[in-house]
C-alpha cells in the first residue's frame, strides 16, 4: 500500500511513518498542505492519512481541492479535533473515515486497509470508463494523471489543477472565477489575473496535442478538440 501521511507534528509524523513502514506500507510524509496536495496530485497514493491542522492550506482545504481535481483516493482524517461538528465537516468535504487522537495503531492500520479494499471494489469494471481521450490527451479519472501520446505530461500543480477543471467539462466553458478558486485555493494574496499566466503556460504545452485552450470573453475558458482535416 502506498500511503500519503499529512501530519505537521514532526514527532507524530516520524513515529507513524516508522510504524506503518514496518507494517509493509510505502509511506510518503508531508508536513504542510501545499506540498501534500502537490504530491497527491503528481503521484496519487492508495490512501491518505490527513491531519486537519496544517500550515498553508489546512486539512479541509487540501481535501476539498483534491476532490475538486477529481482525485478519489480514500482519505482518513486523523486529528485531535474530536467533536461531532469537526467530524461532519471532514466527511462533508469528502473524507471516507475519521479517527481522533489518541488512537490505537492497530485500528489505524485496519481502517486504512478496509478503505483501500472498498475503493478497489468500487472501481469501474471497464478501464475505458475511467479514461477520457481527447486528441492525443488521455485523462485517467481515477488517478488524476494526464498523458500525451502515452507519456505522462510534465505539468506544474497549478497547470494540472487547471487541466482537471477543464477536463471535468470538456467542450464547455468554465468561468474564470471558478478556475481561480480551484487553481489558487485559499491563496488570498494571489492576484486574480494570475490565472491568465497559468492559462498562457498551459496553452503552450498543449500545442500539437490536438487540443486548443480557448478564451471566451465573458464566459471563461474551454478545451476544444481540433478539427481533423
Amino acid at each position: 500500500m502506498r500511503l500519503l501521511l499529512v501530519e505537521d507534528d514532526p514527532t507524530m509524523q516520524t513515529t507513524l511513518q516508522r510504524a506503518l513502514s514496518r507494517r509493509g506500507m510505502e509511506v510518503h510524509s508531508s508536513g504542510d498542505g501545499l506540498s501534500a496536495l502537490a504530491h497527491w496530485t503528481q503521484r496519487p497514493p492508495d490512501a491518505v492519512v490527513l491531519d486537519l491542522t496544517l500550515p498553508g492550506l489546512d486539512g479541509l482545504q487540501v481535501l476539498q481541492q483534491a476532490r475538486a481535481r477529481g482525485l478519489r483516493t480514500p482519505v482518513l482524517i486523523l486529528t485531535a479535533r474530536g467533536t461531532v461538528g469537526d467530524r461532519v465537516l471532514g466527511l462533508n468535504a469528502g473524507a471516507d473515515d475519521y479517527l481522533a487522537k489518541p488512537f490505537d495503531l492497530d485500528e489505524l492500520e485496519a481502517r486504512l486497509r478496509a478503505l483501500v479494499r472498498r475503493s478497489s471494489a468500487s472501481e469501474p469494471r471497464s478501464a475505458a470508463e475511467s479514461m477520457l481521450q481527447i486528441g492525443s490527451i488521455r485523462y485517467d479519472k481515477g488517478s488524476g494523471a494526464i498523458y500525451c501520446d502515452g507519456t505522462i505530461m510534465e505539468l506544474t500543480p497549478r497547470e494540472l489543477a487547471l487541466m482537471h477543471a477543464l477536463l471535468a467539462q470538456p467542450g464547455h466553458a468554465v468561468a474564470k472565477e471558478r478556475l481561480y478558486e480551484l487553481v489558487f485555493p485559499g491563496q488570498l494574496d494571489v492576484q486574480y489575473e494570475a490565472i491568465e499566466v497559468v492559462v498562457y503556460r498551459l496553452r503552450k504545452k498543449l500545442q500539437g496535442t490536438g487540443l486548443t485552450l480557448m478564451t471566451l470573453r465573458g464566459l471563461g475558458y474551454l478545451l476544444r478538440a481540433d478539427e481533423t482535416p
